[in-house]
């Protein structure tokens, strides 16, 4: 199973993640690009896309890693455009 590297893993448990309170009924939490160390959040998002897997949300394709219980993914859009990264905890999501 794959993890994340150590400087990855060191940026997710330092950020501060905030709550999407505007979702209560799917619980999850994200960062924001222009909010965090962008080198860390670009080389994040890079390690979802490349080891995730491939699920489905609302018909949608969405790329997923799991990792320390919790479930990454991205909204899709091309390295250069995203600006959120989400997470929530494995038992929340299913």
């Amino acid at each position: 199973m794959e993890r994340f590297p150590s400087e990855v893993k060191q940026f997710i448990e330092k950020t501060k993640w905030t709550y999407a309170k505007t979702m209560p009924a799917w619980p999850h939490y994200y960062i924001v690009r222009d909010k965090v160390n962008e080198t860390l959040f670009i080389k994040l998002a890079e390690y979802i896309r490349k080891f995730g897997y491939l699920e489905h949300f609302n018909n949608k394709p969405y790329t997923y890693f799991d990792d320390g219980g919790f479930k990454y993914w991205t909204m899709g859009n091309p390295i250069e455009e995203t600006t959120i990264i989400n997470r929530a905890r494995k038992e929340d999501f299913d």
